[in-house]
């Protein structure tokens, strides 16, 4: 493989199309099926990238880009040039820490390439090619865009800023674009233009307001025709059934994406569960980290996330997730895995329990009925035995089927 890929490293300018890299999988159907997938990819493939290209530009201005979750991210705007067959103006500059590692100033000739051939990154500075008119970049104390008077503050134990005040336009605005977007609600026709559009005529302030829209509200906004609004409100009734999971994401949590959101809503099934959820309960859901739990937990223990589920809940509905007919064996017993399974992944594991009526936590308690421990195992192991919860090998767990 790593000589096909050498040989194509030196083919590929040859060719009258770009190759960026060469795709390797696993052939064998059953073996893609044991290595299954991540949230967004499968384990069974990867990508051999080729060595990036590389250009020169200029730093033309550092600004601040905010997120959804009021996360602020210096961008640098840069003299266009062409790099990997586009045309590149912008790269983000990530945070604080990337700056100051660079060292890069307004002004300064920089090193660009796109990171795996797709997100324009840069690379180095080149300082000798400074004129000494170069502009330092202070990091500032506010931002424009944020809400209030536009303060900043960094996130405890991460290298990322936000916004103090979490309710700026510019955050609402990126909410409302991934709130209809297909990872969410899926409202086609109603792309960002549109939601620019809505905001700026004041129709729409809080998600639930997209649903409550009439043919009458859009036919005023400019380059709305009869045809297109007829259209739009069609879309907006066919997003009303939502599954758990995708209610979930559109609601802008912060370190919620897509897998945790799958996670959860397996987990509890049903809305009404998740609101009611503890910190503990979070914590203990299979896949869920102790700092996703807590923004979790905290999110909808504030009054005004708590009013909006439930004014969303009078203009949608919500699929709770529906548990296929399982056997009984494993009824209220709750299992904890930990290391690596020889004959499965920890994975398939987790759905032979739930298949069998049990239940799988992520941390060890006095409510833990087996820790099923593979080659390798973690502290689950000393906790287990704190606790005098029984341990299981591979073979003793599929014993219990």
């Amino acid at each position: 493989m790593i000589s096909f890929w050498r040989t194509w490293d030196k083919k590929k300018s040859k060719e009258n199309y770009l190759i960026d890299g060469v795709v390797i999988k696993v052939n064998e159907r059953r073996l893609q099926e044991t290595l299954g997938f991540t949230g967004k990819a499968p384990r069974y493939g990867i990508a051999f990238k080729f060595e990036a290209e590389q250009v020169t530009t200029v730093v033309e201005d550092i600004v601040f880009q905010i997120g959804r979750t009021g996360v602020v991210t210096p961008v640098a705007h840069l003299r266009p040039v062409l790099v990997a067959g586009s045309t590149v103006s912008r790269a983000t500059l990530h945070n604080e820490d990337e700056i100051r590692r660079l060292d890069v100033r307004i002004g300064d000739t920089v090193v660009l390439q796109k990171a795996g051939d797709v997100i324009p990154d840069i690379v180095r500075v080149l300082t000798e090619m400074r004129t000494s008119k170069e502009k330092s970049f202070a990091w500032p104390k506010r931002v424009e865009g944020c809400g209030g008077d536009g303060s900043i503050e960094r996130i405890p134990g991460q290298a990322a800023w936000r916004c103090v005040v979490s309710d700026s336009f510019a955050q609402t605005q990126r909410k409302f674009y991934y709130f209809v977007s297909k990872k969410a609600f899926d409202i086609e026709g109603m792309g960002p233009r549109v939601i620019d559009a809505l905001l700026d005529a004041g129709l729409i302030t809080n998600f639930d307001d997209i649903f409550t829209l009439k043919k009458g509200d859009l036919l005023n906004l400019p380059r709305f025709a009869e045809k297109s609004v007829d259209n739009l409100l069609e879309s907006i009734e066919k997003s009303r059934d939502v599954s758990l999971n995708r209610f979930l994401v559109s609601l802008s949590v912060p370190q919620v994406g897509e897998e945790t959101a799958r996670d959860v809503a397996a987990n509890f099934g049903t809305l009404e569960k998740v609101m009611k959820a503890t910190l503990e309960d979070f914590i203990s859901i299979y896949g869920v980290g102790e700092v996703v739990a807590q923004s979790l937990h905290a999110w909808f223990l504030e009054k005004e996330n708590k009013q909006l589920v439930l004014r969303l809940q009078k203009q949608v509905k919500i699929e709770a997730v529906k548990k296929a007919a399982a056997s009984s064996k494993l009824t209220g017993k709750t299992f904890v895995l930990t290391g690596t399974l020889v004959g499965m992944s920890r994975d398939e594991a987790k759905v032979k329990i739930l298949a069998n009526g049990g239940e799988v936590s992520g941390s060890v308690s006095s409510k833990t009925s087996y820790v099923v421990a593979g080659e390798n195992p973690g502290s689950k192991i000393d906790e287990a035995e704190r606790l005098g919860v029984p341990v299981l090998d591979e073979e003793a767990f599929l014993k219990l089927f």
